[in-house]
């Protein structure tokens, strides 16, 4: 089987924070998880480098659009790796090949007849004499009536024209813009309403997508789907690919998605395969982001690929909600928000990801509190799991000479540990991650009842052979718990797996014999509560 998976594309317009991590950890956690299963797996990204956020940020600091792109580019880069993402390709959208592959597929809608030309109105600001971006015009939105961009509210979810703003002003000026007449090429989204009604009702019969996906969707369809600019007048961006109109540029909504595909084939060329793999009916794919993104990818990419006839539809959208910070909405205008470079240099990756894991919001809001976070680390991943490795393995240093002793496993226990793996599994290709690390920890909670239910430091006076046989159920406990963390906690299970000289394993029940240990060192450590007090305060401090 082939898998597709996408991470969403972040703007580089500044740092990552706790949102964009919490909705893009899924696509990891997915990769490593398929990859351990044999699979054929592709998991690409990438920086947004193109459009309006990163043109604004430029011109805040009065540098280039190259300039911010690059560096929030390496940014990323950088903290995606210590973070622990296994992306098989993260490039950006202002490469080369990613404006060709753009190109190639607008004049394959145009050749088509998917594209139009059109005369219309746009915004135009007569004291920054420009036509604006969407992005650029802000007022209410005509829906919800909450403060809203031109181009989508992030309180409704519905996707704008900036036309149909409510007291519209520019975000550079703040004045009032006109409307002006100006020619752009428009998509035929609403000759695609039939074929998506019967793909996003095959979605919601068959469980592919969460519930919120299902239902913005559907919301979208029942208003009926309306023709959509795929050109703007942007300062930075891919040329629209028709004579005349070079100085236009292809529409960010057409042409950060198509990212999926030029990452594919950026991956190909460095690699010497073939990305078509990926790319077809047969291919499972995943698409991963928070609910802002849903229609751009349960609507918007569907119809692309339809227009293009190419049939690799997404098969599973993972459309997390929004997380809040200390029960406040993320605002990072106002720098209420918890900065990734910032937390990657206090706390170790595995605590991050585990706590993002474990309180995701998958079905509805979730939030990040600091006290939360350090008792959970504390808690769970240092005073439950890290706990029952350092015992065992602490134990066995001590009476065993570091070598575990090789006996044969308990049947029940063998039961359990392949029961794990099926349901633990089945819950990831599922995307309920959140529930399968629940199932882990369940298991982790019981092997520390059995190893004080056991006392192996009184059968080691009393009963050696009971010892050893405890002993060795505990360090296999160990190593299946290792490979089944593997995907959610990859830092932890490296470790564990180099303590005890274990090479790569496949996913499913692994069964070990003696192994001797090298370099014994506690999984976690403990953060100290007054942390708590701290971050909560430098939070509040860094409001603006």
């Amino acid at each position: 089987m082939s898998v597709l998976i996408g991470g969403a594309w972040p703007y580089a317009n500044g740092s990552l924070h706790l949102g964009h991590v919490v909705s893009l950890l899924p696509g990891d956690i997915l990769a490593r998880y398929f990859r351990l299963k044999g699979e054929k797996v592709l998991y690409v990204s990438g920086s947004d480098c193109n459009g309006t956020p990163i043109a604004i940020k430029a011109k805040q600091e009065g540098v280039t659009t190259q300039e911010i792109a690059d560096r929030y580019h390496e940014e990323f880069q950088r903290d995606f790796e210590r973070l622990g993402f296994s992306y098989d390709c993260y490039t950006r959208t202002d490469t080369e090949l990613h404006h060709e592959v753009v190109q190639q597929i607008f004049l394959q809608l145009l050749e088509n007849d998917k594209i139009y030309k059109k005369e219309v109105e746009q915004c135009y600001c007569n004291t920054c004499e420009q036509f604006l971006p969407d992005r650029f015009v802000e007022g209410a939105c005509p829906h919800c009536h909450k403060p809203a961009r031109g181009d989508q509210c992030d309180h409704c979810s519905s996707i704008l024209d900036p036309l149909e703003l409510i007291n519209k002003t520019c975000k550079t000026c703040g004045d009032t813009p006109t409307t002006k007449h100006t020619e752009h090429f428009y998509f035929k989204l609403s000759s695609f309403q039939e074929e998506l009604e019967s793909y996003v009702s095959h979605a919601k019969k068959n469980h592919l997508w969460r519930n919120n996906a299902i239902r913005f969707s559907e919301s979208y369809l029942k208003e009926g789907l309306h023709d959509r600019a795929v050109s703007r007048d942007l300062p930075n961006g891919v040329p629209v690919p028709v004579k005349g109109y070079e100085d236009k540029k292809v529409y960010v909504w057409i042409e950060a998605v198509s990212g999926y595909f030029s990452a594919s084939k950026k991956w190909a060329e460095q690699t010497g395969q073939d990305e078509s793999a990926f790319w077809n009916e047969e291919t499972r794919s995943y698409y991963v982001h928070g609910k802002d993104n849903i229609p751009f990818h349960s609507i918007i990419w569907p119809s692309i690929l339809l227009g293009i006839q190419k049939r690799a539809l997404p098969t599973h959208i993972v459309s997390n909600e929004y997380l809040t910070i200390e029960q406040k909405k993320l605002s990072t205008s106002r720098n209420w928000a918890v900065w990734i470079p910032d937390l990657l240099k206090r706390y170790n990756p595995d605590s991050i990801r585990y706590f993002l894991t474990i309180n995701a919001p998958e079905n509805r809001d979730a939030d990040f509190s600091w006290r939360e976070f350090v008792y959970s680390h504390n808690g769970e991943l240092l005073g439950a799991y890290g706990n029952f490795v350092n015992r065992t393995l602490k134990f066995v240093e001590k009476n065993y000479d570091g070598k575990t002793p090789a006996r044969k496993i308990d049947e029940s226990l063998k039961a359990k540990v392949i029961k794990l793996y099926k349901q633990v599994g089945s819950l990831i290709s599922g995307t309920h991650f959140k529930q399968a690390l629940e199932e882990i920890f369940k298991f982790v909670r019981y092997a520390n009842k059995y190893f004080d239910e056991q006392k192996p430091w009184k059968q080691i006076k009393e009963e050696s052979s009971a010892c050893e046989e405890t002993i060795a159920n505990c360090v296999y406990i160990i190593v299946n718990l290792a490979q089944l963390l593997q995907p959610f906690l990859p830092f932890s299970s490296d470790k564990v797996k180099n303590i005890l000289g274990l090479e790569e394993l496949r996913w499913g029940e692994v069964q070990v014999g003696s192994l001797a240990l090298t370099g014994l060192e506690p999984l976690f450590e403990r953060i100290d509560v007054s942390r708590i007090d701290e971050e909560v305060e430098k939070l509040n401090a860094g409001i603006s």
